[in-house]
């Protein structure tokens, strides 16, 4: 009834084992697997399968439905329910062996390396409120300055270059400002933008990085102005970053650091966004009163990415948060969902480390 092979249940179940040292020792975890293993993949990948013309992801869902159908075909095959039912448990087995093993191979080890943060020597602590209005009125200022090289009118940006030209641009500024953060991270990772439109806004995903592939994917609907700054925080992802904060500040960094305007408005614009988050849970009165003082421009960029996000509503948000959370948890991520809100922290931490 159990006779067969079950490689990839023992594969799966060996790294698993693994998965356990790793979490013990990051620092080998770091040398062996983030910083040779994985760059290895990163290259090998980014050279071969990432150079189609589409997102590699429809060859995985392909292949998923082969394997199905190569299931169902030897099952009708089986004779007697004993073998039938052997059969299937070790499908299913073998299936999910191979689904874990491929997951920490592929990138999933990452999760157990030595954080970003304490790679670089960043010590993010909560704002107080004043800090916080600080930190609003500088970002203001250099959005003020920045909108004017993108659009002089004050009309709401909402057309810029095509997605492969807008793809490379971000590629090539994460090479040529990774150094700024003292990482030492190679390959050309792509960030494919995923069809139907408006799927993975359905599912509540505005990019997502599939390990499976190596590739990252955004949402083609996203409000041009989000774009350059999600294409940002999914190559973080694609360097082997895991975690969501940590792969905000990278993108940030590498938008705010970059030489097109472009870049750099859509990075501080959404430190904005976050920034003025907090400061609407501390005081809804303090952030009236800032909200007036946003030049007219940027209030229109603010409104018509409002009016972007309204138009396609996740089919149920707290379930994709909830399953989200757990899954970051579960990896390592103790704060979840929360590590995406970190980025005002940390923009300001880095922002004092320059100033030293």
């Amino acid at each position: 009834m159990f006779r067969g092979n079950w490689t990839w249940t023992l594969l799966g179940l060996i790294s698993i084992l693994i998965r356990h040292f790793a979490i013990k020792y990051p620092e080998k975890t770091e040398e062996l697997y983030s910083r040779t293993l994985f760059p290895g993949i990163r290259n090998l990948v980014d050279k071969t399968i990432s150079q189609l013309p589409f997102a590699t992801v429809y060859i995985f869902v392909a292949s998923v439905f082969v394997f199905i159908g190569i299931y169902i075909y030897h099952l009708l095959r089986k004779e007697g329910w004993k073998n039938k039912l052997g059969y299937s448990i070790r499908s299913l087995s073998n299936s999910l062996g191979a689904l874990v093993f491929l997951f920490l191979i592929l990138w999933g080890y990452n999760y157990q390396r030595i954080p970003i943060f304490e790679q670089i020597g960043m010590k993010p602590l909560p704002l107080s409120q004043e800090q916080l209005m600080g930190e609003l009125q500088l970002t203001r200022n250099i959005l003020n300055q920045l909108r004017y090289n993108i659009e002089e009118d004050t009309v709401a940006i909402e057309s810029i270059m095509d997605y492969p030209d807008l793809e490379k641009l971000v590629r090539a500024n994460m090479r040529e400002n990774m150094y700024l953060l003292g990482l030492n991270f190679t390959g050309e990772p792509r960030t494919k933008q995923f069809y139907p439109a408006g799927f993975m806004r359905r599912m509540g995903i505005l990019g997502i990085y599939f390990p499976y592939t190596a590739e990252s994917y955004i949402d083609p609907t996203l409000h041009p102005l989000e774009k350059p700054f999600t294409i940002a925080h999914e190559m973080a992802h694609s360097y082997g970053v895991t975690d969501e904060g940590e792969a905000n500040f990278i993108g940030w960094v590498i938008c705010s650091n970059s030489d097109d305007p472009l870049l750099q408005y859509s990075g501080q614009l959404r430190l904005l966004r976050y920034q003025m988050n907090d400061l609407y849970r501390i005081s809804k009165e303090e952030f009236t009163e800032f909200y007036k003082t946003l030049p007219k421009g940027i209030k229109n960029d603010l409104v018509s990415i409002q009016i972007a996000q309204q138009k396609i509503k996740p089919f149920n948000l707290e379930i994709s948060r909830k399953s989200n959370d757990l899954f970051l948890k579960t990896q390592g991520v103790k704060a979840g969902v929360n590590s995406y809100q970190q980025l005002p922290m940390l923009a300001f931490a880095w922002r004092n480390s320059l100033k030293e």
